[in-house]
């Protein structure tokens, strides 16, 4: 048999979730020392530019329960029972008034009885239980109090019941009273592990009609009653003495039998010893006065424990936390069914980016970027580059290609003055497919032609130093420092393959490190600049290459303070010692006798850090640049660039230095 539902899944035709900003969020949160389950939690958590994030959808619960405590106030049925007792008294006076026919003294009695009435709601309708009303309409207004009593009570554990009997029958009472008995034993037969399915069955066959929520089995009858029946109880702890004293006074006239108050109680036990996990001890402070019955208040307390309950599983903050736990129904119920299609995408978000090849468990089983991504946000970073190198430039992102060099692996449509070699079997696949379409048209023609780009390349050691002292960190270089390094590799590892890149940090000591590890390193608090230390590993990758042209790059924000002892120890001094500036000089000069191309890349506006850095640079026949810190990455890439082509001497730091009259092309 087939099941149909309204269609909730949103808009059928909307693309399917892009991982491409949620990547690029939370590699910059991993680079600024996040780890990448934290830093997804974060993306999840503040959402994206076209989307809300669990930040929002909670902070929508939040307002929704605040909403619901501060409009209600519970004693929305007290207040009808007074109205309809005041109805009665006053139509029952009336009658007294106009009936010439009644003894005196029989009237004076009646009327000091209804002058007399107790102040409690309560005591006084259960002092007027046994009052002989003499005007109709104060008779009806008296039985409609039994009558909302029955059906409210009735409401609090069977949502609808209050709607349901209205204007019910003795009969129908008579029905409610054997479903509530059947209803007990067949619960107190489960306590006792003596039902079966059949059991089940037969109730369901014979009072089905009590439960819209058709239940399958008696767990499921359970859990459906036991919530209802808890939240009851809670609205019940919400209530001031007061208005919980008068309302279980007033129970016993519910209907006009106590046994229906008998079989609830009977049934609130059973259904709390089977269901002792629920929150029955449970209260709420409402401050409106906006009166609501037994029934929508028990409703209000199963809604504000839905809304703490999508408030935990929006909080993701218990161990193991998924969006999958998150409950569409009841968002949806709560919030709209925005709301649910907003947690569907973040859901199926989440689960693309576990399943995209962006995110790997360590040995450690800490969650990390895998290579991929890695590449993937390299590639946005030296797009970033790319654009602000061309707009200091004022020049646009460029094909390089020329009829000598190495083939770089791309084609591209012919132009008018190309020199470039064809590209021979993308040339015919292209007039081969042409032809399919349109088999009268010539085999080959100018549109079908393709030419192979290539790119005169030459080798290059690079040694990229980058100061990693807590400075570095405490002055907001840190993540500007890692999105510098990753544009470079990236740009090495996919344009330049010929080049060695060696990434090394210097902090008290330095050492060398995978674009990996660099990426996720922390701040480090020990002071020290090693200067000395990142110079030995430079010029160690430069020997390994012997053939290639040296080029070193240092990142720093701050003089040398430390440098390597002889015996592998690390001396550190502030304000610098002669030893360590003298140490640090000497491998620097080893550098230049290696031939390296020096350029640093100086941070901050210190004067001794200038002086320091422009002596530096004039001894190693370097360059200075001191870029802000945004401008970072396209500084060094710059003069990565710079230092693969013919150098423009015009001036420290000029922007030919960066360039080398070379542009370059991002794909």
């Amino acid at each position: 048999m087939s099941r149909y539902r309204r269609y909730d899944g949103g808009d059928p035709l909307a693309p399917p979730v892009d991982i491409a900003e949620a990547l690029d969020a939370i590699g910059e949160d991993v680079m600024a020392g996040y780890s990448p389950e934290r830093a997804m939690r974060e993306f999840l958590r503040r959402g994206g530019q076209d989307r809300d994030g669990l930040d929002d959808l909670a902070r929508r619960v939040a307002e929704r329960r605040r909403e619901i405590l501060q409009r209600h106030d519970l004693d929305g049925t007290l207040q009808e029972v007074r109205e309809l007792l005041e109805r009665a008294v006053l139509e029952e006076r009336k009658q007294l008034a106009r009936d010439a026919m009644m003894d005196d003294g029989d009237r004076a009695f009646r009327e000091m009885r209804l002058e007399n009435l107790p102040t409690s709601t309560a005591a006084a309708v259960t002092e007027l239980s046994d009052y002989d009303w003499q005007s109709p309409e104060a008779r009806q207004a008296y039985e409609e109090i039994k009558d909302l009593l029955g059906r409210e009570l009735l409401d609090q554990r069977f949502a609808g019941m209050k709607q349901a009997l209205e204007g019910a029958t003795d009969e129908d009472r008579a029905a409610i009273q054997e479903m509530l008995s059947d209803l007990n034993e067949l619960l107190e037969k489960h306590a006792a592990g003596e039902d079966t399915q059949q059991d089940f069955d037969d109730f369901m066959a014979k009072h089905g009609d009590f439960f819209p929520e058709n239940p399958q089995n008696v767990d499921e009858l359970i859990d459906a009653m036991a919530e209802r029946a808890a939240a009851a109880q809670r609205m019940l702890n919400s209530m001031s003495a007061e208005q919980r004293e008068e309302l279980m006074r007033l129970s016993s006239e519910a209907f006009g039998s106590p046994q229906l108050m008998q079989q609830l109680a009977r049934l609130d036990g059973n259904l709390q010893a089977l269901r002792p996990g629920e929150d029955w001890d449970g209260s709420e402070r409402f401050q409106g006065d906006q009166g609501v019955g037994l029934g929508d208040g028990t409703g209000m307390l199963q809604d504000l424990a839905d809304l703490d309950a999508l408030a935990d599983q929006l909080s993701q903050s218990y161990g193991g936390a998924r969006l999958d736990d998150v409950d569409l129904d009841k968002l949806a119920r709560q919030l709209g069914d925005q709301a649910a299609v907003d947690a569907r995408r973040l859901q199926e978000l989440e689960r693309a980016l576990r399943k995209s090849g962006a995110l790997e468990r360590g040995f450690d089983g800490e969650l990390r970027l895998t290579p991929k991504a890695m590449r993937q946000l390299g590639k946005a970073l030296l797009r970033d580059v790319a654009q602000r190198l061309s707009g200091r430039q004022g020049q646009r992102e460029l094909q390089q290609a020329g009829a000598a060099g190495d083939l770089s692996g791309a084609t591209r449509e012919w132009q008018f003055g190309d020199t470039e070699p064809w590209d021979i079997p993308r040339t015919v696949l292209n007039g081969v497919l042409r032809r399919a379409g349109d088999p009268s048209g010539a085999f080959l023609s100018i549109g079908d032609v393709e030419v192979a780009e290539t790119e005169a390349r030459t080798q290059a050691a690079v040694a990229l130093c980058v100061d990693t002292s807590f400075s570095m960190a405490m002055d907001g270089r840190w993540v500007p420092m890692k999105r510098t390094a990753l544009a470079l590799h990236t740009l090495i590892g996919t344009r330049f393959r010929g080049d060695s890149l060696e990434l090394i940090g210097f902090g008290r000591h330095a050492e060398r490190m995978d674009i990996e590890e660099l990426t996720a390193l922390d701040a480090r608090w020990a002071k020290g600049t090693n200067l000395h230390h990142a110079l030995l590993l430079a010029n160690r990758h430069f020997r390994k290459h012997p053939n290639a042209q040296p080029v070193l790059l240092i990142v720093t924000d701050g003089e040398p303070t430390s440098h390597l002892e002889p015996d592998g120890e690390v001396f550190f001094s502030y304000p610098p010692h002669p030893l360590t500036i003298a140490l640090a000089v000497r491998e620097l000069d080893n550098a230049r006798r290696l031939g390296a191309q020096t350029t640093f890349f100086r941070l901050g506006d210190d004067p001794g850090l200038a002086r320091f850095i422009d002596s530096m640079a004039r001894r190693a026949d370097g360059t200075v640049i001191a870029p802000e810190t945004d401008d970072l990455g396209a500084a060094v890439v710059g003069s990565y660039l710079g230092s693969r082509g013919p150098r423009d001497r015009s001036g420290p730091g000029s922007y030919g230095d960066w360039f080398g009259g070379r542009g370059f092309w991002v794909g």
